[in-house]
Order: C-alpha cells, then sequence, then structure tokens
C-alpha cells in the first residue's frame, strides 16, 4: 500500500534531493482560492518533506500550501487545509504549524472530525515553551512533543493527564556540511519525524502495530 501524505505547510521543491517529487499539490491563498502554485519560497515545508522522506521512503507526498512568504495565515485557510487532504483520500496529514488562540478551537475540532471520519490521520504539535497548541492538544490527533534527546530514528510514548503523547527529535534531516544547531530545528521537525513513522505504519495497515499506534494515539 501507498501511503499519501499531505503537507500543510509552506509547499515542497519538488526536485529537492532529499524529496524526490511529489504527487502533486495545491495552494491556498488568502482569500481561500485554490490554485496549482505550491512551490516553497521559504524552504521550511521542503525540510519537513524531506524528514518524512526519510523515514517513509515510499509514501507519496502532496503539498498543500498554505504559507507564502510568511510562515503565518489564516485559520480559514487550515481548515480548508486540513478538509482539501480529507476529500483527495489522504492518509495522514502533517501540521508543523499551530495556533494558540483558544477561540479556534471549535472550529478546527469540527475539521478534525471531518478528516477523521474519512481516514485522515492528522499529526501536530501538542505544545511548545509552555504553550498549548491547536489543532495538536485536540482529542483524534497525534499529538507530538519536542524531545532534544531523542534520537531522529525513534520516538518516545508518554502519558501526560491521562492522555497519549508521542515526543520525537526536532532535528531535520542532516543537510551535508551543516552543523545540525545551524540548521532548521524544533518543534516543527518533531512532528515531521513523528509523521514519517506514522505514514510508514500506515504503509503495513496489516500489522497490528499501527493498530496499536492508532488506538494510543487518536484517543
Amino acid at each position: 500500500m501507498r501511503v499519501r501524505v499531505a503537507i500543510i505547510d509552506s509547499g515542497v521543491h519538488a526536485a529537492h534531493p532529499h524529496v524526490g517529487g511529489v504527487g502533486g499539490g495545491v495552494g491556498i491563498d488568502d482569500e481561500g482560492r485554490e490554485h496549482g502554485d505550491y512551490t516553497d519560497r521559504l524552504g521550511h515545508g521542503t525540510a519537513v518533506a524531506a524528514a518524512i522522506k526519510e523515514k517513509a521512503p515510499d509514501a507519496e507526498l502532496f503539498a498543500v500550501k498554505v504559507f507564502d512568504r510568511t510562515l503565518s495565515t489564516r485559520v480559514a485557510n487550515l481548515i480548508h487545509a486540513i478538509d482539501w487532504a480529507a476529500r483527495n483520500q489522504m492518509h495522514v496529514a502533517n501540521l508543523s504549524l499551530g495556533t494558540a488562540r483558544p477561540e479556534h478551537e471549535t472550529i478546527l475540532r469540527e475539521a478534525v472530525d471531518r478528516a477523521r471520519t474519512r481516514g485522515v490521520v492528522i499529526v501536530a504539535a501538542r505544545d511548545d515553551g509552555g504553550v498549548r497548541w491547536l489543532p495538536g492538544s485536540l482529542r483524534g490527533v497525534i499529538s507530538v512533543q519536542l524531545d532534544w534527546a531523542c534520537p531522529r530514528d525513534e520516538y518516545r510514548v508518554v502519558e501526560i493527564e491521562g492522555e497519549t503523547v508521542f515526543r520525537a527529535s526536532g532535528y531535520p534531516r542532516e543537510i551535508p556540511g551543516v552543523p545540525p544547531d545551524r540548521n532548521l530545528n524544533g518543534i516543527s521537525f518533531a512532528v515531521a519525524n513523528m509523521t514519517g513513522f506514522v505514514a510508514r505504519a500506515r504503509a503495513a495497515a496489516s500489522d497490528e502495530w499501527m493498530q496499536a499506534l492508532v488506538t494510543v494515539g487518536v484517543r
């Protein structure tokens, strides 16, 4: 089974050697209109894609571009992106982004529920620096925390306040000649690394381990 992963971010530079092409994608502008330009001009989405591809090399990546000139967007565009992933039969959606504004919780919860009913597993940040993030802290999402001590080829499972949380490294795929502390890093890449593990497990859908992952991670 080939797993389809939606990368909701700044787009993807498909020709990057660490990405090796994408299956397609969409751009969403500030008016909520879809267009065909999903090329990454910021680098963030490409680095996220590379981290996922490293762990799930057979996954088919789709760029869902909500960031253009800066790493910020409207919550309506994020909702649109999640719905796009659901309509287009993605298996996994990577959200290396989020909002701390509680007034958006209801509409994000509704979007997560819509995606989940269509079989989309959303991976997103639970919190960072003491700040609770949405939609990563919502029920129905694989919630991720940053763990600098965790090796990049591993993840950890903990229970926090009765909820299962996954912890992963905040370092992206290495770039030769670039020290890790000079490369992009942080919670975005903990999420991306975890998405890679999820996509790899989803590809072996008959494996009991995948069922256990979804059971504990998507509460």
